[in-house]
């Protein structure tokens, strides 16, 4: 079965192979390099932003997670687990983006306080896998978060507490990045912001500029560790102001130097985040960009293969961005199966990417020099119906991993043998 299964997809690629050489398309390279595209997973998929801290508070900074599908991981190694599980099935060599609360300390240990040690673990695992890793300070489900502010606050000594813990996360990001050899991504979002219009915008905008000037003042090797800075719209509880606006972000990492992220669910519903990568990319070297799918409004749904992530990996991929671009994913939804939410999402995003490195650039650039937009609207339109299914799955065999949906009995297999078994 597994013989001519592999002959079909041999001889379907074949095919393909000469359908898009006739468009000057060299399938083979495409192929390879969408196997060398790293996509970091977001480890609060698997748990829905629980953490290990033992808390009890809510979420809150405009987070909600819905759902209550079986098998959530309850401990690090759980959780562990089942990345193994879902980094089996996508194609290519991933990264893992952990929030500081998933965390393994004693009892009592603040968040101010964290240190190297506490992720020896995860640094170990990722050593061992490969694997590259990403970190994210963690500014909510706190009780010095409940009024809605951290960095931001009126209270200095609260705004102090949240700036030592910015300042223990990127030295461990430092020493993360130093131990496993690879850049590591430290990513800063903060909730704070407010149900109704404020009437004083700009004090919480200079509170959090100069927390942030005091969390960014200690430099590092940026072969160990990088700083990035995600805006928002809105949040739940934050519907009329967020202090950490995309404008904010904007104007700081242009100003600091600093990676701007641009996460997919972050805008307006209305916003192509797809056209703002020229105009970003051409005052920073990089950014981070966190995939997402929002409906109606910020709600975090597991990517798919839509339009719009087909126009952002275009934009990718025409504007030559890749290898300026930190690619992640942003999600939690509770409604499926853990597991198979970030296979589905992981494999969309390549499979998007995949799409835009078989796309005839030049020629398309050539047509649109040539003011030939008829010719230029007819490529784009056949591109859709090119068997782009075909080389995905020679990538999928090539990386050995499962081809078409075949990789959703493995997952039912562990979810019979594992995840059913967590009560």
């Amino acid at each position: 079965m597994k013989q001519s299964s592999s002959r079909r997809i041999e001889a379907a690629y074949a095919l393909a192979k000469e359908a898009y050489a006739e468009l000057g398309v060299d399938a083979g390279a495409a192929m390879d390099q969408v196997l060398r595209i790293s996509v970091s997973l977001h480890c609060w998929q698997g748990d829905d932003v629980t953490g290990f801290e033992g808390r009890s508070a809510q979420l809150g900074g405009g987070l909600s997670v819905t759902g209550s599908y079986p098998g959530k991981a309850r401990t690090p190694d759980e959780l562990r687990s089942d990345l193994d599980t879902a980094l089996s099935l996508i194609p290519g060599r991933h990264r893992v983006n952990l929030h500081a609360s998933y965390r393994e300390a004693p009892a009592g240990v603040e968040r101010n306080e964290l240190g190297l040690e506490h992720f020896r673990t995860w640094i170990d695992w990722a050593k061992e896998r490969g694997l590259g890793l990403d970190f994210n300070p963690t500014f909510f489900a706190h009780r010095k978060a409940e009024d809605g502010f951290t960095l931001a606050h009126q209270n200095a000594a609260v705004r102090q507490f949240w700036i030592e813990h910015g300042i223990a996360s990127r030295r461990i990001a430092a020493g993360i990045g130093a131990q496993l050899g690879s850049p590591c991504v430290t990513n800063f979002w903060i909730p704070d912001g407010s149900k109704d219009d404020p009437i004083d915008r700009l004090a919480p905008r200079q509170r959090l500029t100069e927390s942030l000037d005091k969390i960014f003042a200690e430099p590092f090797d940026s072969r160990h560790q990088v700083d990035a800075l995600e805006g928002k719209l809105f949040g739940l509880g934050s519907e009329s102001y967020v202090v950490g606006s995309h404008e904010f972000y904007l104007g700081y990492a242009i100003t600091r130097q600093k990676l701007l992220c641009l996460d997919t669910g972050h805008f307006h519903p209305t916003e192509l985040i797809s056209d703002k990568l020229s105009s970003v990319l051409l005052h920073l070297p990089a950014i981070l960009l966190h995939v997402s799918r929002g409906v109606r409004w910020d709600s975090d749904h597991v990517v798919v293969l839509s339009d719009e992530l087909v126009a952002l990996a275009q934009q990718l991929v025409r504007g030559n961005f890749l290898p300026r671009t930190h690619l992640g994913l942003d999600y939690f939804d509770a409604s499926i199966n853990r597991v198979a939410a970030w296979v589905i999402g992981t494999r969309s995003l390549l499979k998007a990417l995949l799409f835009a490195l078989l796309e005839p650039t030049a020629q398309l650039r050539e047509f649109e020099q040539e003011s030939n937009f008829t010719a230029r609207l007819a490529l784009l339109e056949d591109l859709k119906t090119m068997p782009l299914g075909a080389v995905w799955d020679a990538a999928c065999e090539a990386a050995n991993v499962p081809t078409g949906a075949t990789w959703l009995r493995q997952v039912d297999l562990y979810e019979r043998s594992v995840l059913s078994a967590r009560a």
